[in-house]
């Protein structure tokens, strides 16, 4: 169960959440701190004035006329007086902080000795021993509240000002995330090599620096980007017209010469090698992205290369239709199918499956696989492990292209051993939907 929210907007506001409902209840405790002497001293005062008026009454009064006059203070105050009684159990007082100062307070008036109760003898009330000579009684006093009701608009005035600051919270952290947002959109295209325009650097200064930084980084990177295409661009243009030379000379050898079918599978080794150049430079980011089958494309690839004499194994799920780049994942998985037939031995199977999310695209083959520690550094520029699979390889670029092309798309490229025996280069990516 996850108590703190994900986003950082979720989170801001439930801290300010919780900040208001301590600050309330912390309002509310110091309010009734500051408030208890206050109301202890007017109810003490009140039942001081009611105990010391009913006492006079009684002693002017004739003795034939108490009676009388109780019942009147009875019917017009709802006043009752009773004689004390000694033996009788006198209950403490509730320990509440009001009760316990007014007591206080009335025993300042009217005596250290004086007697008081909180509902004594099932009577409601609050009674208050007092003397006339030698006789003792009690004033029973129905209309002193010593409870605090609950604080009700207290708590609604609490609650709307809760209400406006979570909204206030909330709209402020929208306009804080927006820039967020884009400044991640951003990073996460750059990412998976795309070009992107530069971001508009306004807002507050915070965020103008961090756009600023970004759009900087991302020209930096598109001009050595372009520098270095241009670069293997010339190169590999460049080192294919003396290579077509040879390759002419080689052809009007001798079919006899031993040299012939050597120098004829160095060539071709070093055209296989110009020509990942290329593909590493065109990467696919330039393609439009289109809704198509990707079974009907493995279908065509793998066709190809049953043509020459290559026979993959074809184990396809049902898989919808999804935008992607028909070249580039073209590309892709050629150069998988290439490392499995090289590196590894037969059969070569490939394999398609699909969830809610993502379409998974498996190459496997049946060869040694390869150390665990080297298949994320495999999947670098120019990387190579001749001594895992036994063969020497080309540019070592067919991988980094593949994992290029994967995250072009916003997927991932995944080397793992199997099991039985092998390796598995699966790609995963995202449905787009139309």
């Amino acid at each position: 169960m996850r108590l703190v929210p994900k986003t950082l907007q979720a989170r801001i506001v439930l801290l300010i959440l919780l900040l208001q409902a301590v600050g309330q209840v912390a309002a509310l405790r110091i309010f009734h701190h500051f408030e208890l002497e206050p109301r202890a001293s007017a109810l003490a005062l009140q039942v001081v004035s009611t105990v010391n008026l009913t006492r006079l009454a009684l002693l002017a009064a004739q003795d034939d006329r108490r009676p009388e006059l109780l019942r009147e203070l009875n019917q017009s105050e709802g006043i009752r007086v009773y004689a004390f009684d000694p033996l009788e159990e006198i209950e403490p007082l509730p320990d509440d902080p009001l009760v316990q100062r007014m007591a206080e307070k009335v025993r300042e008036s009217l005596g250290i000795n004086t007697m008081i109760a909180v509902n004594h003898l099932d009577v409601r009330g609050l009674w208050v021993s007092f003397g006339i000579g030698l006789n003792d009684y009690w004033v029973v006093i129905p209309s002193v509240n010593t409870e605090r009701p609950f604080p009700w608009e207290w708590l609604g005035w609490g609650a709307l000002v809760m209400a406006l600051s979570l909204f206030g919270a909330w709209f402020i952290m929208g306009r804080i995330n927006r820039p967020l947002t884009a400044l991640a959109h951003a990073a996460d295209a750059i990412g998976r090599g795309e070009r992107i325009g530069r971001l508009p650097e306004s807002g507050a200064s915070e965020f103008a620096r961090v756009t600023h930084a970004i759009n900087e980084m991302n020209q930096a990177l598109a001009r050595a980007e372009d520098d270095r295409n241009l670069l293997l661009g010339g190169v590999s243009h460049d080192l294919r017209t003396p290579l077509s030379r040879l390759r002419l000379a080689v052809e009007m050898l001798p079919e006899t010469d031993d040299l012939k079918a050597g120098m004829t599978q160095d060539i071709e080794d070093m055209d296989a090698i110009i020509g990942q150049f290329l593909d590493f430079i065109r990467g696919g980011a330039g393609e439009a992205e289109v809704i198509g089958d990707l079974n009907a494309l493995v279908a065509e690839v793998a066709e190809r290369y049953r043509r020459e004499g290559k026979w993959p194994i074809l184990d396809l799920g049902r898989l919808p239709e999804f935008r992607f780049r028909r070249l580039a994942i073209t590309r892709l998985l050629a150069n998988l199918i290439d490392n499995a037939f090289h590196y590894g031995k037969e059969p070569v199977i490939i394999r398609t499956r699909a969830d809610d999310q993502n379409v998974a695209l498996s190459v496997i083959d049946h060869g040694p696989g390869l150390p665990e520690v080297d298949a994320e550094r495999l999947m670098r520029p120019f990387e190579r492990l001749d001594t895992a699979r036994g063969r020497e390889g080309a540019a070592g670029l067919g991988l980094s292209i593949a994992a290029r092309i994967a995250r072009l798309h916003g997927g991932n490229l995944v080397l793992c051993n199997l099991t039985q025996g092998g390796l598995e280069a699966r790609t995963e990516l995202p449905i787009k939907r139309a």
